[in-house]
C-alpha cells in the first residue's frame, strides 16, 4: 500500500497492491476518484502563448506526492557501473537495478553502445543472465537498447562512439547478440543511411525490436524510408549531429516533423537549450519522451575520469559531462530522469505532470510496456512517492516494484 497526493490531481489517495498489480487506486480526502479530485482550473499561456487551459496541481508544500515508476529507455550506467565495461558482470548489472530504484527509476533499457562484437556479445549476455537470476531485476528491465555499432561513420553525428567500430546493419549479428541476451534486446538504434536499412528495420521489427533513428546523417529521403519500413523513435533528438547543419531540409527537421516517430529528448540542460525544447515538446506533443543518456560517472563527484569507450572524460562541478580534449563534445550525461524532470517544471517548459509523464506512461507506452497505464487499477504496481523542495528538486521517498517495495528513504 502507498499513500500520497496523486501527482496530476493533488488529492490524497491510496494505492493497494496484489499480484504485482494495483488492485485499486481510492481517493481519501472526500471520496471523488482521482481523476475528478483536480484543483481549478489555471490559465497556462505562459507555456505555449495560445491560452490553452489546463488543470495544473503545483506540487511543490503539500506532503508526499505519488506518481507512476520512472522508464529510462536509455542508460548505459550509474555510480561507477558501466554496462559498456570490459567485463560486466550479472552481479553489477543487479546492483544497478538496486541503486536506480532508489533514484525513482522502476524499469530501464540498460544500453549497450558502438564496441567491437565480441564486447557487445559479453555485455547483453551478462544483462540477460542477471534478468534470468532474479525475477525483480527481470522485470526492471524491460529490454536492452543497442545504440549501435549500426549509426554515422561521421564525426559529429557519430558523437564520442568509436569510429573503429561503426559497421552497415547486419541482421546476423543482431541474431547472434540476441541468442546470448536470452531474447532480451527489444530495442536498437541505427542511422538510415545505410544501403539495406529499410530492409533490416523490417527484420527487427518482425521480430519484436523496436528501431529507432539518431547518429545520423541519412539525407530526408532515407529517414522517410526508414520511418516507412517501421522506425518509431528518435534517440536524443538534436544530439548525435553535425554542429552546423543545412537550414533546411536537415534530418532533425525530418524527424520532427513526422507524427510517427516518438521524440526522444535529453532534458539536462546541457545536451540542447530551452528553445529547442520548447519546440521539440510543441511539435510532438504527447510523442515528446525524456530519456536520461546518464552513463557511469553519473552520481559520482565532479572530476575526470577515464572511460572503457571514448577516452577521458570530465564532470564539472554543474553536472556537465564533456570530452577531455573536447570540451565542446558531450560524453552523454551525469544526471538522471528526476533532474530533468525538476528542470522542465522549474523552467516552465510544461508543468510538473507533463514532465513526469514524459519520463514514465510516455516511453512505456512508446515501447508497448504495461506500465503506460500509470496509476490505474490492473497496471503494473511499479509507483513512487516523492517530494519537491523549494527550489525544485525532487527527492525519492520510496519506490515499488511490482506491488513490493524495493526502497524506503525511512
Amino acid at each position: 500500500m502507498m499513500i500520497g497526493k496523486h501527482y496530476r490531481t493533488g488529492g490524497l489517495v491510496r494505492l493497494d497492491a496484489e499480484n504485482g498489480h494495483i488492485a485499486a487506486i481510492a481517493g481519501l480526502d472526500g471520496g471523488d476518484p482521482p481523476d475528478e479530485d483536480r484543483p481549478p482550473i489555471v490559465q497556462d499561456s505562459d507555456r505555449n502563448g495560445f491560452g490553452r487551459q489546463e488543470r495544473r496541481f503545483d506540487p511543490k508544500g503539500r506532503g508526499a506526492i505519488l506518481a507512476p515508476g520512472l522508464v529510462d529507455l536509455q542508460i548505459n550506467g550509474f555510480r561507477g557501473i558501466d554496462f559498456n565495461a570490459p567485463h560486466i558482470t550479472e552481479t553489477a548489472v543487479a546492483e544497478m537495478t538496486k541503486a536506480l530504484w532508489k533514484e525513482g527509476v522502476t524499469s530501464y533499457f540498460p544500453t549497450v553502445i558502438t564496441n567491437d562484437d565480441e564486447r557487445i556479445e559479453a555485455a547483453v549476455r551478462a544483462i540477460g543472465r542477471a534478468c534470468a537470476r532474479d525475477e525483480l531485476v527481470n522485470l526492471s528491465i524491460p529490454g536492452i537498447h543497442l545504440e549501435g555499432p549500426f549509426i554515422s561513420p561521421h564525426d559529429g553525428p557519430r558523437g564520442a562512439h568509436p569510429k573503429a567500430c561503426v559497421k552497415a546493419p547486419d541482421w546476423s549479428l543482431v541474431e547472434r547478440w540476441q541468442q546470448a541476451a536470452m531474447g532480451k534486446i527489444r530495442l536498437i538504434t541505427l542511422s538510415p543511411e545505410w544501403p539495406g536499412s529499410a530492409e533490416f528495420i523490417r527484420q527487427c521489427r518482425a521480430h519484436g525490436i523496436a528501431v529507432s533513428i539518431g547518429h545520423t546523417a541519412a539525407t530526408p529521403e532515407e529517414i522517410r524510408e526508414a520511418v516507412a519500413a517501421g522506425a518509431m523513435l528518435s534517440t536524443h533528438l538534436g544530439n548525435g549531429a553535425h554542429p552546423m547543419l543545412p537550414r533546411h531540409p536537415n534530418y532533425i527537421w525530418e524527424q520532427l516533423a513526422d507524427e510517427r516517430l516518438w521524440c526522444c529528448l535529453i532534458a539536462d540542460g546541457f545536451h540542447l537549450p530551452d528553445s529547442v525544447i520548447k519546440v521539440f515538446m510543441k511539435a510532438k506533443g504527447e510523442r515528446a519522451v525524456l530519456v536520461s543518456d546518464a552513463v557511469h560517472v553519473c552520481g559520482m563527484p565532479a572530476g575526470t575520469y577515464r572511460t572503457h569507450i571514448g577516452g577521458t572524460v570530465v564532470l564539472t562541478p554543474e553536472g556537465r559531462l564533456h570530452m577531455a580534449d573536447r570540451p565542446d563534445l558531450l560524453a552523454g550525461s551525469a544526471q538522471l530522469l528526476p533532474w530533468s524532470i525538476g528542470r522542465l517544471a522549474r523552467e516552465r517548459l510544461c508543468g510538473f505532470a507533463e514532465a513526469w509523464e514524459m519520463a514514465s506512461t510516455r516511453p512505456a507506452e512508446a515501447l508497448g510496456l504495461p506500465a503506460a497505464w500509470g496509476l490505474s487499477a490492473g497496471a503494473p504496481a511499479d509507483a513512487v512517492l516523492l517530494d519537491i523542495d523549494d527550489v525544485g528538486q525532487i527527492r525519492i521517498l520510496r519506490t515499488m516494484k511490482s506491488g513490493k517495495i524495493v526502497y524506503s528513504a525511512g
